[in-house]
């Protein structure tokens, strides 16, 4: 895995890679979750991506609010910036086993789905 990622004392998250992602995925523990708009996913998404939250929405603090502390939760975006971002925001909120897609869906190597 790619370097802890450190950038204040209560916000921390893991960035993985691809190959690391799809290991990863194949624990039922882990939640994949896309934060991209409603418009950037008719270009397809991620197989086996359980959540889609709308960074730009309003509502995404609520939203974050709604899921499980326990689990462990993979975060990408199109380019992994907002999806670091929500890391952040879900660690100040308690969530503790928190990872990133390095290079979001822009790296990603595979087929996409494009039915929700």
């Amino acid at each position: 895995m790619n370097k802890f990622f450190r950038n204040d004392s209560t916000a921390s998250y893991i960035n993985i890679s691809q190959e690391e992602m799809q290991t990863m995925t194949e624990d039922s523990n882990y939640v994949v979750i896309d934060v991209r708009t409603p418009k950037e996913l008719e270009s397809g998404y991620i197989p086996g991506t359980d959540v889609f939250l709308d960074y730009n929405t309003p509502e995404l603090d609520d939203e974050i609010n709604k899921l499980d502390k326990s689990k462990n939760y993979i975060l990408y975006c199109r380019s992994g910036n907002r999806s670091a971002k929500v890391c952040k925001i879900m660690s100040e909120k308690g969530f503790t086993n928190l990872y990133n897609l390095s290079g979001g869906i822009m790296k990603w190597k595979g087929k996409l789905k494009t039915d929700k």
